[in-house]
C-alpha cells in the first residue's frame, strides 16, 4: 500500500541556480575528497581490513562504519549524474572491504568483530550497531539505484536477514530496539529497493516496541548489573519513554528523534499505519515550540537534545548540523502525504539556514553546533582557540565524532530531490531554483523548466513539456509562507488558482511551450519570537524570503549586544554579486550603545551614550566564511525615534 505523493529523485532534476549548483559542484569536486582522506587517516576505512590487535592504538570505534557508509552514500548521489571513475574506484574499494569484513552469519561491525566479540547486541542503548547498520543499507541502496551495482546491496541484505533473526517478530527473538534510530527508515528503503517488504515490517517493529513495557532497556541495564531506576530517569533521551503513538512531545537527542519520526512517517505513506496523529503532534511541538528560527533543533549540548518548551537561547544554541538535515528528511517525508505547505515552509527553512550554515563556501570546514549568536574572547578574535571547542563559532576540518561531515555530504549532493513530486495526475513543485527535471506522471514523462534568481528574486518561471500532445493534469505551486501574496500568469494571461493546502493548484490540458509565471514578493521582514522565549524578548530577527540574516562583526564592529534597530528603521535588501559567493545584503541604520562620557565604571549612574552606525546582515547560511568575529542573529529593536 502507498499513499499520497512520491518525491522525484535527484538523478531527474538538474539545477543550475546561482544558490545549490555551486554548492553541489563544491561537494563533488572538494568535500568528497577531503572527506575520504578524513576517513582514511583518522583509520576509519582502513578499520575494514580487520586487521586491528588488542593492544595496538587506534581502536575502531563503535560507529565508524557509520561516517564511511554516508560517505559512500553521498559519492553514490554523486556517481548518479557525474560519471568519475576515481570516485567509483574509492567507492568499489570500500564497499570490497566491506564485503570481506562481513561475517559468516551476515553480521557487519568491526568494533565487535575484533574489539569486543563478546558483546553484541548487548548493549542496543548506547552502542550503536543498528544505527550503524542502518547508514549502512541507505548506502547500499543509494549506490544500487545510482551505478546499478549489487555487491553492497547483497552485503545489507544479508546483514538485514541477521538482524531480523535476532530481532524480528518470531518467538523467542529479542525484544529490543535501537538507541540511536536510523535502521528503522533505512530497512523501509530497503524495501524499495528489493521488493521484499519482510524490511518495511521489521521497521514497524522496531518503531512499535519503543517504549513499551517492559522497558528493554532498563531490562538489558538490570542484565549488565547496572541500575535500572537510573535508566528509567533518562528514557526520555532515547525516546523510550512510552510507546511512540502516545508521545506528544519532541525529546531526548534530536537527531535521534528525527530519524525516528522519518520512520514514523514512512510506514504513514507506506502501510497506513495510524501513526499520522502521532506525527502531527510531534510535529506542531516541534516547529511551535522546540525550533530555532533557522530550523535548528535541539538546544541543549549536555545530550545533543531537546529541553522544554520555548527554551531557545541563542549564544548556547546546539543546533546540531545533523538534527538539521533529520528535520529536512523528516518534512520530506511528511510532505509527500498531502502535499501540504506547513511541511514544504519548515523543509525550506531549514535546508536554506540551518543545514548548509554546516559546510563552509570552499567544501573543506564544517559547523558540528549551529549557534544563533557567538560572542567572542580577545583570545578567540585571535585565534587562540581550542581545536576542539564546538562553541567558538569556528568551522573545524574534521570531528572526532564526525556524523556532521558526510552527512551535509549527502543531503547537498542529493537536494534535488526536494523540488518536486508526482501523484496519480498531479505535478507538485516544492521548491525553486533554476533547474531542469523530467517528472513521471502516470507513467509517461513531462519535461519541466525553471528559470529564476531564487532564493534571492521572488520571480519565478516555469517551462512544461508535456510530450507531442496534450494532456490534463493539475500542477500545484507551493506559495511560501513568507509570501504576502502571490500572482500567477499562463501563457501572459493573469490566472487566480484554485488554492489547496498552501499550494496554487492549475489544472488544463497543458502542451508544448506553455509557461507559468509566478511573483512572489520578498519584502524584508522582521520576525519576533513567542514572549516565552526569554532569551529573544525586545529583540527581532530579520529575513527574506526563505532567507534568515545574522548581524556579523566583521561588517558591524564586534560587541553586537551594543547595536540595536529601531523598530521605524528600515534595512534595504542590496546584490553583492562579489561577497560570500553572491547573496543580497540587507543594509540600513541602527544604533550603538557607548558607555557614558567620562565613566570607566562596571556600573554607573549615568545611562549610556547612543550613535548612529551603519549596519549590514548577510544570510545566516554564509556566516563565518570570513575573518572571524561576533555573530546574532537575533538583534536588539529600540522605540521608533
Amino acid at each position: 500500500m502507498q499513499t499520497g505523493f512520491r518525491p522525484v529523485s535527484h538523478k531527474h532534476v538538474v539545477l543550475e541556480d546561482a544558490f545549490w549548483a555551486p554548492r553541489q559542484e563544491i561537494n563533488r569536486t572538494v568535500t568528497l575528497s577531503i572527506e575520504y582522506e578524513h576517513l582514511k587517516e583518522t583509520g576509519r576505512i582502513d578499520a575494514l581490513r580487520l586487521d586491528w590487535k588488542p593492544g595496538t592504538p587506534n581502536a575502531p570505534h563503535i560507529f565508524w562504519e557509520s561516517d564511511v557508509a554516508k560517505w559512500i552514500e553521498a559519492a553514490a548521489y554523486v556517481l548518479a549524474r557525474h560519471p568519475d571513475p576515481e570516485l567509483e574506484r574509492r567507492v568499489d574499494e570500500v564497499v570490497e572491504l566491506l564485503r570481506r569484513a562481513q561475517q559468516t552469519d551476515g553480521y557487519v561491525n568491526v568494533h565487535f568483530t575484533l574489539v569486543e566479540p563478546g558483546k553484541r547486541w548487548s548493549n542496543l542503548r548506547d552502542w550503536h550497531e543498528l544505527y550503524c547498520a542502518g547508514h549502512l543499507i541507505e548506502a547500499a541502496v543509494a549506490l544500487y539505484e545510482a551505478t546499478g551495482k549489487r555487491t553492497l546491496l547483497d552485503v545489507m541484505r544479508r546483514y538485514a536477514d541477521c538482524i531480523a533473526e535476532v530481532f524480528g517478530p518470531q518467538p523467542g527473538a529479542k525484544q529490543g530496539y535501537p538507541g540511536h534510530e536510523e535502521i528503522e527508515l533505512a530497512l523501509v528503503r530497503l524495501t524499495h529497493a528489493t521488493g521484499d517488504r519482510r524490511y518495511i515490517e521489521l521497521s514497524r517493529v522496531f518503531v512499535d516496541r519503543r517504549g513499551t513495557s517492559p522497558n528493554y532497556f532498563e531490562a538489558e541495564a538490570a542484565a549488565r548489573g547496572e541500575d535500572p531506576a537510573a535508566v528509567r530517569e533518562r528514557l526520555h533521551y532515547w525516546q523510550a519513554h512510552c510507546p511512540v503513538r502516545e508521545q506528544t512531545t519532541a525529546e531526548g537527542h534530536a537527531v535521534r528523534a528525527m530519524y525516528l519520526y522519518c520512520a514514523m512517517a514512512d510506514l504513514v505513506a507506506e502501510t497506513g499505519d495510524r501513526l499520522r496523529e502521532a506525527c502531527e503532534r510531534l510535529f506542531v511541538n516541534v516547529t511551535d515550540r522546540r525550533m530555532y528560527v533557522t530550523g535548528g533543533v535541539g538546544s541543549n549540548a549536555e545530550g545533543e537534545r531537546f529541553t522544554r518548551d520555548y527554551d531557545l537561547p541563542n549564544d548556547t544554541a546546539y543546533a546540531e548540523t545533523c538534527a538539521a538535515i533529520g528535520l529536512v528528511f523528516w518534512m520530506a517525508r511528511m510532505l509527500q502525504l498531502d502535499c501540504d505547505t506547513r511541511y514544504a515552509d519548515i523543509l525550506e527553512r531549514a535546508l536554506y539556514n540551518g543545514t548548509i550554515s554546516g559546510v563552509s563556501l570552499d567544501g573543506k570546514r564544517f559547523f558540528y553546533v549551529n549557534p544563533l549568536a557567538v560572542h567572542r574572547t580577545p583570545e578567540q578574535l585571535a585565534g587562540k582557540t581550542d581545536a576542539n571547542e564546538r562553541f567558538a563559532g569556528v568551522r573545524r576540518e574534521w570531528f572526532g565524532c564526525a556524523c556532521c561531515p558526510p552527512n551535509i555530504a549527502r543531503m547537498v549532493a542529493a537536494v534535488g530531490r526536494y523540488f518536486y513530486s508526482a501523484a496519480p495526475g498531479e505535478l507538485a513543485v516544492h521548491l525553486f531554483g533554476e533547474s531542469r527535471a523530467t517528472v513521471e506522471i502516470d507513467g509517461r514523462p513531462v519535461a519541466v523548466t525553471q528559470q529564476t534568481r531564487y532564493p534571492w528574486d521572488g520571480t519565478v518561471r516555469f517551462g512544461l513539456d508535456p510530450g507531442p500532445s496534450t494532456r490534463r493534469f493539475g500542477f500545484r505551486i507551493r506559495v511560501p509562507g513568507w509570501c504576502p501574496g502571490a500572482t500567477f500568469r499562463i501563457n501572459g494571461r493573469t490566472h487566480t488558482p484554485e488554492m489547496l493546502r498552501g499550494y496554487a493548484r492549475l489544472e488544463r490540458e497543458w502542451r508544448a511551450g506553455d509557461v507559468i509565471e509566478c511573483s512572489f514578493p520578498m519584502p524584508v521582514r522582521r520576525l519576533y519570537a513567542h514572549p516565552r522565549v526569554r532569551f529573544d524578548c525586545g529583540r527581532a530577527a530579520f529575513q527574506r524570503g526563505p532567507i534568515v540574516y545574522c548581524f556579523e562583526g566583521t561588517d558591524n564592529g564586534n560587541g553586537l549586544e551594543e547595536v540595536s534597530v529601531p523598530r521605524d528603521a528600515s534595512l534595504k535588501p542590496q546584490w553583492e554579486p562579489n561577497l560570500l559567493g553572491g547573496v543580497v545584503v540587507l543594509r540600513g541604520r541602527g544604533k550603538r550603545l557607548r558607555q557614558a562620557s567620562g565613566t570607566r565604571r562596571l556600573y554607573s549612574m549615568e545611562p549610556p551614550d547612543e550613535e548612529w552606525v551603519d549596519l549590514q546582515a548577510v544570510p545566516y547560511c554564509v556566516w563565518e566564511n570570513r575573518e572571524l568575529g561576533d555573530m546574532q542573529v537575533w538583534i536588539r529593536e529600540t522605540p521608533a525615534d
